[in-house]
């Protein structure tokens, strides 16, 4: 599996202490994880804060081959940020359907009743077991992305990654995950007052 599928499996066996890890934070973290695994294929290099295009691999991956063909090949090149915003658009349920349809997930129901929530859950199998062997081997690269989403030690270092361009891609998936943090505040914040205005 490729480090992406590695990172929702981990979300799913390990979540946060407070809360589930949120969709849209694991849906940034997913884009960087793929990003991550172009980088080390070749099919792109970080120039600045720029992604440059290389040559197009065959990659085995659906997702991850879909994720090559959607880098902006023309000049000026895309910002690690704005592929990060633009290709984490709704990829958390891309990644659950698709490990879904590969037989990694199962859905369950929760709690006693018949007509509870479904629950995903990964299912016992060599890619489950892949995942949960790089996260016991503190896996630098999944170690830090998982943190970025509130999985293990949260912290904005970046420490052993050993690649300034995996460095870079990490280091923007911890800054667009507390952006988006804060967009949820400031909303909380305006509900408030607006719904304080009414009640006079």
């Amino acid at each position: 599996m490729t480090t992406a599928k590695d990172l929702f499996v981990i979300t799913l066996d390990h979540p946060g202490p407070e809360h589930a890890v949120g969709q849209g934070d694991l849906s940034l973290a997913l884009a960087g994880a793929e990003l991550i695994d172009l980088i080390g294929s070749g099919a792109v290099t970080v120039d600045g804060d720029r992604l440059v295009p290389g040559e197009s691999p065959t990659l085995d991956d659906q997702l991850l081959g879909e994720a090559a063909e959607r880098l902006t090949r023309q000049p000026p090149h895309e910002r690690v940020e704005e592929w990060l915003w633009r290709r984490g658009q709704d990829l958390s349920a891309a990644y659950q359907a698709a490990l879904e349809e590969d037989g990694e997930l199962t859905r369950k129901r929760s709690g006693l009743l018949s007509f509870g929530k479904d629950v995903v859950e990964p299912v016992d199998t060599p890619g489950r077991r892949r995942a949960a062997a790089r996260w016991e081997a503190q896996e630098p690269v999944l170690t830090a992305l998982a943190s970025a989403v509130g999985i293990g030690e949260r912290s904005d270092e970046t420490p052993g990654l050993g690649d300034e361009a995996v460095t870079a891609v990490v280091a923007a998936v911890h800054d667009a995950v507390m952006e988006l943090e804060a967009v949820r505040q400031r909303r909380t914040i305006e509900n408030s007052a607006f719904a304080n205005l009414w009640r006079g």
